[in-house]
């Protein structure tokens, strides 16, 4: 089958470009803007891709058109598409039912933590020799792609997105893949932009629960009020909660150390370089959906201490005059909170972390977290905030109101180049410089180690 992609260079529907390509399918594509590294990998599989959405991609015939949720009405292809009674269908319904059918899906749902959690699990698979499939979110220098597909293999993981899955269908993606094993890491607002509340968003989880088997597995963590209202309104499934007197555990023995418990019987260690309360609740999330497909404790113990981390996770880019400088992919208050507050752990109290924020996300722009922001950055010594000043991701809000509680602590600027020299100037050795954005932010990261390499006239390392 040929199959036409519109929104091809997204992380979902690029790495759902590579799994149809895997399963036999020819596979085109289109976006608004064919870029890197996404375009780079789709081409090296050998998959055309096409800059823009002309309605002459028409005359590829393809036998289907899958439709990302990038896609508006009013976009010239899906109009022609529309127009003549084309065959379509969104990513996430196509990979469902073409794909996720005949596999043992193991889905990580939750406002944050979906890429860390199920890059672990699927790296433990793999340290296992279980070879899984999967599709996630970001790049674990262990897999070394986001999505790889073998019909042989049965495991499918799964990074499980409430987003909205199409122009035409406003169900989150989630309720497409049928998991059997389902990590229900946490859940808060967000997504402003297509959710009007909480509550809107507990609906389209409960529709996650409602497709999960009474032979399945759900994973929660003990204490979430929201996952309580989801299951509350309705479960079929097996639930295990972590952290509560018949779960999994872990407690912190050492820098670098998690001892692995159920209930009370010890069954490992993990000896990485991962900090935060946040990375130790998703080693132990992944850890119970593994047990569930046949791997010990032991086993997933010995794989995360072999675990490298994801990229855009407290990735450190590089250091200068002993400044170190990290690319983190936070955007939601709680995830700032918990990235900063899980490095301020690891080090000297002399050391001095820098915060460098872009809220470029819909939520963020809109204005819904903006007074979670002051309280979320408490563990930064500084805070600087790129605001910009028009374009799509221009903000709805004031941001020098909404930052005032935090005084001669902030730095807001509208020009990225005068805030990168702000940055440079403000610097000192051992300060940890964050920049956290869930975009590619101009390319701070390299210009910052080049401002810095220049001010300390000392060599890149």
């Amino acid at each position: 089958m040929h199959i036409h992609i519109l929104g091809i260079c997204g992380t979902f529907m690029g790495g759902l470009a590579l799994i149809a390509r895997a399963a036999g399918h020819t596979v085109t594509g289109c976006d608004a803007g064919v870029y890197p590294p996404m375009s780079t990998q789709l081409e090296e599989q050998g998959i055309e891709l096409i800059e823009g959405y002309g309605v002459e991609q028409l005359e590829l015939k393809p036998d289907l058109f899958v439709v990302g949720n990038v896609v508006s009405r009013g976009n010239p292809l899906m109009e022609a598409i529309l127009e003549q009674g084309l065959a379509y269908t969104s990513g996430p319904q196509w990979l469902g039912d073409t794909i996720l059918r005949s596999q043992h899906v193991l889905a990580v749902a939750g406002t944050h933590g979906k890429t860390s959690t199920s890059s672990m699990l699927a790296w433990i698979l793999e340290y296992n020799q279980h070879h899984p499939n999967f599709l996630i979110g970001g790049v674990a220098p262990d897999l070394g792609v986001s999505a790889r597909f073998d019909a042989k293999q049965s495991l499918f993981v799964i990074e499980a997105d409430e987003y909205d899955t199409a122009f035409f269908d406003k169900r989150s993606k989630f309720v497409h893949y049928r998991p059997r094993t389902a990590i229900l890491n946490n859940l808060e607002f967000d997504h402003a932009d297509i959710f009007t509340d909480l509550s809107a968003i507990e609906t389209q989880f409960h529709h996650l629960v409602r497709t999960i088997p009474s032979n399945g597995l759900i994973i929660r963590p003990n204490e979430a009020e929201a996952l309580d209202r989801v299951l509350e309104r309705g479960c079929w499934t097996p639930v295990q909660t972590l952290e509560n007197a018949s779960g999994w555990h872990a407690t912190q023995t050492a820098a670098g150390q998690l001892s692995i418990y159920y209930q009370t019987t010890h069954h490992g260690d993990i000896h990485w370089g991962l900090s935060g309360e946040h990375n130790r609740l998703n080693a132990l999330a992944a850890i119970a959906a593994a047990q569930h497909v046949g791997v010990s404790p032991a086993q997933s113990c010995a794989a995360l201490s072999a675990f490298q981390g994801i990229k855009r996770r407290m990735e450190l880019r590089g250091t200068r005059a002993g400044i170190r400088v990290y690319d983190d992919f936070a955007h939601h208050p709680t995830a700032i909170a918990l990235t900063l507050e899980g490095l301020a752990k690891d080090l000297p109290k002399t050391d001095r972390i820098i915060a460098v924020l872009e809220p470029r996300s819909n939520t963020m722009k809109m204005g819904a977290m903006a007074a979670r922001l002051p309280a979320s950055l408490s563990h930064a010594h500084h805070t600087f905030c790129y605001t910009e000043p028009s374009g799509k991701h221009a903000l709805a809000w004031d941001a020098q109101h909404a930052f005032a509680p935090l005084g001669e602590a902030i730095t807001i600027k509208d020009n990225l180049d005068q805030l990168i020299e702000a940055i440079v100037q403000f610097a000192q050795p051992n300060d940890h410089i964050v920049v956290m954005s869930n975009g590619s932010f101009g390319g701070i990261h390299e210009r910052l180690l080049q401002g810095l390499t220049q001010r300390f006239e000392v060599e890149q390392s």
